[in-house]
């Protein structure tokens, strides 16, 4: 199996592990599960658990045993777009080619939303059983999730930059935006199956953390040429969201061409990290090249 067809099969079976861990629709209070379900399940690349699942590949893992670190960061992705987008923050009616939740629901039944899909990732996390992890292990994915989504990651991240806004900003602080904002939470889905392989030497960490910390960053740079360039019926999303709202990013500071060759250089940093291994991190490696084409 190649990889596109293992990453294929993978994206499926996330899609249906977070069918299972959220609340039917039916179940009370059907409105707040009903946009829950909205908000999760309308479609999405997944890459954040396809980065953790191409992890455990390279860990020698079974899925079985990723799922739920999986699920956990899809969950936590997903709250904070719906909390992203709410008039509070960018005020974006569009996601993934639908209305977002705040328009397709409520603003308020959209903030709901994002505080009970923070709860549920953590839950998950602590109660799944087939990852057959540790209580110190679980212990350290929660801590994981949580400075990578708190103050310390992409919470703080939304808060710098929305304090940034309409103000001048170098490349070096736009830089820590984007890796706090965008690039934590990336990190975190190579490093968190690492948790559940006790003992592991210190050169798996430091791999799995250098190629998160350069994906990250380059991730977020492809993702603002996409909101730059894409019209939104091809991105599912509004064109230069960053710019209506005075934002300053790396791809405004250091124009389209620099910052393209910027991402090329995080991509080889990335693969570098790599550069020990063999077949096993085949999948980190396309997930890699095919996403900052």
């Amino acid at each position: 199996m190649n990889p596109q067809e293992l990453a294929q099969q993978l994206r499926l079976r996330v899609d249906q592990a977070l069918d299972r861990w959220l609340p039917p629709a039916a179940t009370c209070p059907a409105r707040l599960h009903t946009a829950i379900r909205y908000a999760v399940l309308g479609g999405g690349k997944r890459l954040r658990p396809l980065l953790a699942h191409a992890a455990g590949t390279w860990l020698g893992l079974p899925p079985a045993r990723v799922d739920a670190i999986a699920v956990a960061l899809e969950i936590v992705h997903a709250y904070s777009l719906v909390h992203d987008d709410l008039p509070a923050l960018d005020d974006d009616h569009l996601r993934r080619g639908r209305p977002t939740t705040h328009v397709a629901f409520d603003e308020a039944t959209a903030i709901l939303v994002g505080d009970a899909l923070q709860a549920h990732a953590y839950l998950v996390l602590a109660t799944d059983s087939d990852m057959d992890a540790s209580p110190a292990a679980r212990c350290q994915l929660v801590r994981d999730l949580a400075m990578a989504s708190g103050s310390s990651g992409m919470a703080g991240g939304q808060a710098l930059d929305m304090e940034a806004a309409g103000r001048p900003a170098g490349v070096e602080q736009a830089e820590a935006i984007c890796r706090l904002k965008t690039g934590r939470l990336l990190e975190a889905a190579v490093l968190m199956p690492c948790r559940l392989r006790p003992g592991l030497e210190p050169r798996w960490l430091e791999a799995a953390q250098r190629f998160g910390r350069a994906y990250g960053l380059a991730f977020q740079l492809a993702d603002d040429l996409i909101d730059l360039e894409v019209p939104p019926a091809s991105s599912g999303k509004p064109r230069g969201s960053d710019q209506r709202h005075g934002k300053a990013t790396l791809l405004s500071l250091l124009g389209p061409e620099a910052t393209r060759e910027r991402i090329r250089a995080l991509q080889r940093e990335a693969l570098d990290a790599l550069a020990g291994w063999g077949p096993e991190a085949g999948l980190l490696r396309w997930l890699c090249e095919s996403s900052l084409r």
